[in-house]
């Protein structure tokens, strides 16, 4: 089964940068069909943000589109979401997951229980 390893979360101003990477550990990533990024605050449900099908089609939910980037590398070993002029309704806590097992159909379906391996988070912070 997949491993994920979240890193680059951190507290920035509005209008700021972050990065952040999802690193999977398990020789089970060459199948991976779909890898997403949500989001959750405390009280709600995680929210999909980005995704990127093994064919590299994406996704992006409305709040990010043109603010969020999602990429991976070619071994597809490493996810990215590069986030630009952040807000502060982006504070959350920020997952990674992977679909290893097809449930997501190549992420046309995005709810969360799709998904088998998850990271442990990273908290993004965002200052007014």
């Amino acid at each position: 089964q997949v491993q994920l390893v979240e890193s680059g979360g951190g507290s920035v101003q509005a209008g700021g940068s972050l990065r952040l990477s999802c690193a999977s550990s398990s020789g089970y990533s060459y199948r991976t069909m779909c890898m997403g990024w949500f989001r959750q605050v405390p009280g709600k449900g995680r929210e999909g943000i980005a995704f990127i099908a093994s064919d590299g089609r994406t996704w992006y939910t409305d709040s990010v589109k043109g603010r969020f980037a999602i990429s991976q590398d070619n071994d597809k070993k490493t996810l990215y979401l590069q986030m630009n002029n952040l807000k502060p309704e982006d504070t959350a806590m920020y997952y990674c997951a992977a679909d290893w097992e097809g449930r997501s159909n190549y992420c046309y379906i995005r709810d969360p229980w799709l998904f088998a391996s998850w990271g442990q988070g990273t908290q993004v912070t965002v200052s007014s």
